[in-house]
């Protein structure tokens, strides 16, 4: 298991206050250091602010320039990436409009936006602002890149420590990690002669790292005045066979991710993380990255998996739709349908979920789509069925609200 994140939340500023920036630089230089000693893997720092429409009110033309001098006095103090955190229903259009832009001119900066909040319900204006920013993020590189660092946000809490869907709520600065722990469920899966040996196993590795991981960054986090926020225990991959999501689905199903059995194999392998006990951060459930997933990759690529599958998951596990490769010529409306399912199924279940979608230039359904990029896998574009766009009572909506099942309230 390896540490994908040590994520510091604080507030920057605007200007960008290079003391703070100091400080949270040294906080996480020293986390970072005591979990190598203690035979970690880090891979990356990362800096989570608060929503940037509160760093530079009523001040759209300025969010480049935040951008640009948030990633200057991160690479002076040793943070590897940074967010701007999320643009909500409530800010200006022009927001929103400023996140492609504000990536554009930077390398290491992410941002996010808010489509659905619990209580206030989902905003189908902000969906098809963020159809619009996904689209023009596509434009950024010829290879459609950009989209990686962009997110939807749906019902995502402060604290998540995993990029683009950090965001600080502000108040005292805090540290969490996000954890690449997806070969924790392939070798308690691989050993396992039954499914409650599997679970046991499961559950006591990640109780035993909780225990380690908390103990090691909480003192070091104390030191410098920072709180612990937790452990985003969220079965990260990395795109090798044993380090799969998908591996640990195919342990336990006996057949291929996307076939009849992955939907239970995977609300098995998520309520294991939520049997385990251990400081809490972040989504704590299975990513499914496509293009992150040497197993998913594949599939993928036979065919075996679809947007609606990958959907279906999130129902019952997932953190929604992950760096999906998809047609460089999916429209707007298209993008806003899919986002507005992945939006009412988290305000609907009363659960956190993102949406990362990645239209690739010139690239169609079937294509290869492969990245010259270490945490990528080869895979192939996915079809998408194109609705002509948002219709009847929702097309001319400007939002809804929509409340939780009772039993999800309970």
């Amino acid at each position: 298991m390896n540490i994908r994140t040590v994520t510091c939340f604080c507030e920057p500023g605007f200007p960008v206050s290079a003391d703070r920036l100091a400080a949270a630089g040294l906080a996480v230089a020293e986390i970072k250091q005591t979990l190598q000693e203690a035979g970690y893997t880090v891979q990356t720092t990362r800096l989570a602010g608060p929503p940037f429409p509160e760093v530079v009110p009523d001040q759209p033309d300025k969010v480049v320039a935040y951008a640009q001098a948030l990633e200057d006095m991160c690479f002076v103090h040793g943070l590897d990436y940074a967010t701007l955190g999320p643009a909500r229903p409530a800010d200006a259009p022009e927001f929103f409009r400023a996140i492609p832009e504000a990536l554009g001119a930077t390398e290491n900066v992410f941002a996010a936006a808010v489509m659905a909040e619990a209580g206030l319900g989902v905003s189908v204006a902000a969906v098809r602002l963020i159809a619009d920013v996904i689209q023009r993020c596509a434009e950024l590189t010829p290879d459609g890149f950009g989209n990686l660092r962009f997110a939807a946000l749906a019902n995502v809490p402060a604290g998540v420590p995993f990029l683009p869907a950090a965001y600080h709520a502000g108040g005292p600065a805090a540290v969490a990690l996000g954890l690449e722990a997806a070969d924790l469920a392939v070798t308690a899966c691989a050993g396992a002669a039954t499914l409650d040996e599997a679970r046991a196993a499961l559950v006591s590795q990640l109780e035993a790292e909780g225990q380690k991981l908390s103990g090691l960054v909480k003192k070091a986090a104390g030191r410098h005045g920072l709180l612990f926020g937790g452990l985003d225990f969220s079965f990260a991959p990395f795109p090798e066979v044993a380090r799969s999501l998908g591996t640990a689905l195919e342990n336990l199903t006996g057949v291929r991710v996307g076939e009849p059995g992955t939907l239970a194999a995977a609300a098995f392998l998520a309520e294991a993380i939520d049997r385990a006990q251990f400081k809490r951060a972040g989504f704590c459930g299975l990513f499914l990255p496509v293009l992150e997933d040497a197993v998913l990759a594949a599939r993928a690529a036979e065919g075996l998996l679809a947007v609606n599958d990958l959907l279906l998951y999130s129902a019952v596990c997932g953190t929604g739709l992950d760096t999906l490769p998809l047609p460089g010529d999916t429209s707007a409306e298209t993008l806003a349908a899919i986002l507005l399912d992945v939006a009412v199924l988290a305000l609907r279940l009363d659960k956190p979920l993102t949406a990362r979608l990645m239209p690739l230039p010139g690239k169609r359904a079937g294509d290869e789509a492969q990245f010259d990029f270490a945490f990528f896998a080869p895979s192939r574009v996915l079809a998408v069925r194109s609705p002509a766009g948002l219709g009847g009572l929702m097309g001319g909506a400007v939002g809804f609200d929509l409340n939780p099942r009772a039993a999800a309230r309970a």
